[in-house]
């Protein structure tokens, strides 16, 4: 697999760990979550690295093209989300961390 197609993979596997950490982190009747929290912040953390490495490597592509958008612009669309997945696992991550 080239470097150049990892975004791809990120994003997919991203919102995949996304939907599982919702869903996970969601409380029963007990006011437990689903998953162990141990659990729900290690699959976080894992996809916060994943989608980080996505949206580096989607941005060094990018800038070796000097950003001309229309050329790629399903590529762009993976960079952005990846992105926007990173801040989310950034903020789902200090919402589950218990204080």
């Amino acid at each position: 697999m080239k470097t150049i197609n990892f975004p791809y993979l990120a994003l997919g596997l991203g919102l995949f760990l996304l939907a599982v950490v919702n869903r996970g982190s969601q409380l029963d009747n007990n006011g437990e979550t689903v998953l162990p929290l141990l659990t729900l912040l290690i699959m976080n953390e894992c996809a916060f690295f994943l989608s980080a490495v996505g949206a580096v490597i989607g941005i060094r592509y990018l800038k070796s093209i000097n950003f001309k958008f229309r050329e790629k612009p399903l590529y762009t669309m993976t960079t952005v989300l990846c992105i926007l997945l990173t801040v989310q696992f950034t903020l789902l991550g200090i919402k589950l961390w218990p204080l």
